[in-house]
């Protein structure tokens, strides 16, 4: 996992971090409530995803590139904000 943290770099945490708080910020508006818990956990989950990724042995995305990354980061966020909403009965 430390190679994959070598390959993004410091830009593409920057963009990780921007995907989670848009997939957060979108989240809190159509909940309409809990929007900073929504915020933290879209930037939580947006970062997580691509090492959990290479954990399961999923090491396409440093190779994959910037925009494979970012979209698998996004897909990542909103499935668990999706989660989220569920669990706090909003879903």
């Amino acid at each position: 996992m430390e190679t994959l943290l070598d390959a993004i770099g410091a830009v593409s945490l920057i963009l990780l971090i921007l995907i989670g708080l848009g997939a957060g910020y979108l989240a809190g508006k159509i909940a309409g409530r809990h929007k900073p818990l929504y915020l933290v956990v879209g930037v939580v989950a947006a970062i997580a995803t691509p090492f959990v990724l290479a954990a399961l042995g999923i090491g396409v995305l440093a190779a994959g590139g910037l925009i494979l990354l970012a979209l698998v980061s996004a897909a990542g966020a909103l499935v668990v904000l999706a989660l989220v909403r569920v669990l706090l009965g909003r879903g």
